[in-house]
């Protein structure tokens, strides 16, 4: 499949990096020389110089055989003029353009044929969404949701105090007394994907397929206090602040965000009347003492800099602050940071790819395609949604006595709104949800390529 990256900054860098370990025919179109020639040297791509929404550039990017464009490009309305002349030059070609001016979003849906839109994505609103999921649980360091909401896998650091530290796998229902599975370890900054015996120790971070209703049983039983997050503080004022401060305040909770530039609060204030907005720089501890951060059920770093929010989240729970979020922009920079303690972590640009991903391996396998993606431990291990249909393989047969490809793991079953964690003598028919997750180097396109 022709596949055309309009702007490779950081979601077009990283789908770059996805899409080429996938064997698609890549184009990528950058107006900076030096970041299309990084591009080539690493990966089997085409680079084209020049302004991805001009016609002559589309042109020369043979965007009349392209069966999909990726408009990421800083500038909203360059993705969108970009999508709009990339379906004036070809009718039939798929278009997703990165949106992220909350003025642009209901226009955008309401115009998507004008503008020749098959689908909006909106990083810093889905990161939104991911830490709103994250402040309902405080004790899980990530939740990816499956099976629209009935079942989860969540993340989990093991400490010397918990009582999964030096717990076989085997024994892990008599620990926490619901129904769980462990799909995947990270030690040591390499990912396993354990058996029975497998012995967890202080430092793994753990991620467990659970049912959603079994989330508050499970952090209850191993013995990680949880209580309902009644006050915010949001640091720095973007526009994930913005969403985010908008949705919490809906639920009822007392949102306080600081930001350093004065003309954005007074913006902020006007949009957010029900938030406190306070001019305040979030780095400094004199201000962030003033504000009262020790009596916060929760904060959430979200500046700019990677840097600065790893150091307001580590002050945070320096001074006792319950939950503690922390915005990255980078992934990878999470294995250096790994150790430290600045609680969860969000990347929007993972959670961008993650959706798109997913779209192209629905184009690319209109039969069995994934209905949902998600990279999981540190993107070493992806786990897979799939919907069981009449050309999935071994219908009716026990797990048993069906041969998986290596690091394969059907983590959960849904039969008709029923969750099921499996075990050697489950079974699926037309019709239920699995959930696969496997090694990061398996790509499992359509659910049939999970069977060796």
């Amino acid at each position: 499949m022709k596949i055309i990256i309009a702007g490779n900054g950081k979601v077009g860098s990283t789908l770059v990096r996805e899409l080429s370990a996938e064997g698609y025919d890549l184009t990528v179109i950058d107006s900076d020389s030096q970041v299309l020639e990084d591009a080539m040297e690493k990966y089997d791509v085409i680079g084209l110089g020049g302004n991805c929404a001009a016609m002559d550039t589309l042109r020369q990017a043979d965007v009349g055989n392209a069966e999909l464009l990726i408009a990421a490009a800083g500038q909203d309305e360059v993705n969108l003029l970009c999508c709009m002349t990339a379906h004036g030059l070809n009718s039939g070609i798929h278009t997703i353009a990165r949106i992220r001016n909350p003025e642009y979003i209901e226009q955008a849906y309401d115009m998507h044929d004008v503008f020749g839109l098959s689908m909006t994505v909106n990083p810093e609103r889905q990161t939104a969404v991911e830490i709103e999921r994250l402040l309902g649980f405080p004790g899980f360091m990530r939740r990816e949701s499956f099976a629209r909401g009935r079942v989860e896998i969540v993340e989990l650091r093991v400490d010397e105090k918990s009582r999964l530290d030096g717990a076989a796998l085997h024994s892990l229902s008599a620990v926490v007394k619901c129904q769980v599975l462990v799909c995947a370890v990270l030690r040591d900054g390499a990912v396993t994907m354990p058996g029975g015996s497998f012995v967890l120790k202080a430092g793994d971070r753990v991620f467990v397929t659970a049912p959603t209703s079994a989330l508050v049983t499970l952090l209850k039983n191993m013995g990680i206090i949880t209580r309902k997050v009644n006050r915010v503080m949001l640091a720095g004022g973007g526009r994930i602040s913005y969403y985010l401060a908008q949705q919490l305040s809906k639920d009822g909770i007392q949102v306080k965000l600081m930001e350093k530039d004065y003309d954005r609060c007074l913006e902020l204030a006007g949009l957010l009347p029900g938030v406190s907005v306070i001019h305040g720089d979030a780095s400094s501890k004199t201000a962030m003492e003033r504000e009262g951060l020790a009596s916060y059920d929760a904060l959430v770093s979200l500046t700019g800099l990677d840097e600065l929010n790893v150091m307001i989240s580590m002050y945070a729970g320096s001074v006792g602050v319950p939950q503690v979020i922390t915005k990255l922009s980078r992934e990878e920079n999470s294995a250096i940071l790994e150790n430290l303690p600045i609680g969860s972590v969000v990347c929007p640009k993972e959670l961008c790819c993650n959706t798109i991903v997913r779209y192209v391996r629905a184009m690319q396998n209109q039969t069995g395609a994934a209905v949902s993606v998600h990279t999981i431990a540190r993107g070493q291990a992806e786990a897979t949604e799939f919907l069981v249909d009449d050309a999935t393989l071994h219908r009716g047969e026990t797990l048993r006595s069906i041969s998986l490809k290596p690091d394969v793991l059907v983590a959960c079953i849904i039969h008709g709104g029923k969750t099921e964690i499996p075990d050697g003598g489950s079974s699926f028919a037309s019709g239920d949800t699995l959930v696969i997750v496997t090694n990061a180097d398996t790509v499992i396109g359509q659910l049939n390529d999970i069977f060796a």
